[in-house]
């Protein structure tokens, strides 16, 4: 495929899986919104029809990596060639801060109605306006429709629970429709992918908000830093790098256990 495939496949696929799954995160968190306190299963199969109609899309351009731990495994299996590797982090990335934006967009009245609501204001503002650090001392109150966050902050686990769901997700990729003749699942893989994605989030999801993609998390926390919300806080930037670190590394595994393994 071409570098203009690449770059439009992955920059499109990525930007509808992450206008899709953070609708969900925006539909369920936000005042005004329709769907408030749908719940954790809500988000797990909302971000699953995410992955799908992501991957649906860009499959037949880019081959629908739109997941920089998808395409480090891929090319440490051999299936991706090392030099488009750049090309492919650079697009996802992108595609991922437009489709935050156009969650901003999609849901622009109730942001606004959530960060200026007496209640919201009360419960994580201080007088200055920020977040007060008593209450949220990292992260402001919709940070998470933007980006993941721990239960539990502790560097450690989150890294290693990061790493382990994301060789969960492109080990599955990595073997899907292995068979004698090598052949794969062609557009039935996109369905197969977003039913694994779907069942780490039930299964893996509850300690770090399952990022398993660096750009799903990096993109749209980049675009809440710069967007003018009003009463947004932080943007938790001294956990940033546990969601973008943990499934590079997760990516990388499962690539070279792939090749051990399987090959």
């Amino acid at each position: 495929m071409s570098s203009s495939d690449i770059f439009i496949g992955e920059t499109i696929g990525t930007a509808v899986l992450i206008l899709l799954g953070g609708g969900v995160c925006a539909a369920v968190t936000l005042k005004r919104s329709k769907a408030q306190n749908a719940g954790w299963l809500a988000i797990t199969f909302g971000w699953g029809f995410a992955v799908l109609t992501g991957a649906y899309l860009a499959g037949g351009v880019s081959g629908a990596h739109l997941n920089p731990a998808v395409t480090i495994g891929l090319a440490i299996e051999g299936g991706t060639e090392w030099s488009d590797v750049p090309l492919y982090l650079g697009s996802q990335l992108l595609g991922a801060m437009i489709g935050a934006v156009l969650v901003w967009l999609t849901y622009y009245g109730q942001f606004r109605a959530h960060l200026t609501d007496p209640e919201i204001v009360a419960a994580h503002t201080g007088e200055e306006g920020m977040v007060d650090k008593a209450s949220a001392p990292k992260a402001g109150p919709v940070l998470g429709i933007f980006s993941t966050g721990p239960e539990i902050r502790h560097a450690v686990q989150n890294l290693v629970t990061e790493i382990i769901a994301t060789v969960v997700l492109v080990l599955a990729i990595l073997t899907q429709g292995l068979n004698n003749e090598g052949n794969g699942l062609g557009t039935l893989g996109a369905l197969v992918t977003a039913l694994v994605v779907v069942g780490i989030g039930l299964s893996l999801g509850g300690p770090t908000g399952y990022a398993i993609n660096p750009v799903r998390d990096l993109g749209p926390r980049i675009v809440h830093a710069l967007l003018p919300l009003p009463n947004k806080g932080g943007s938790d930037w001294g956990y940033a790098w546990i969601p973008v670190a943990g499934p590079l590394i997760g990516g990388a595994i499962a690539g070279g256990l792939y090749n051990v393994a399987f090959a």
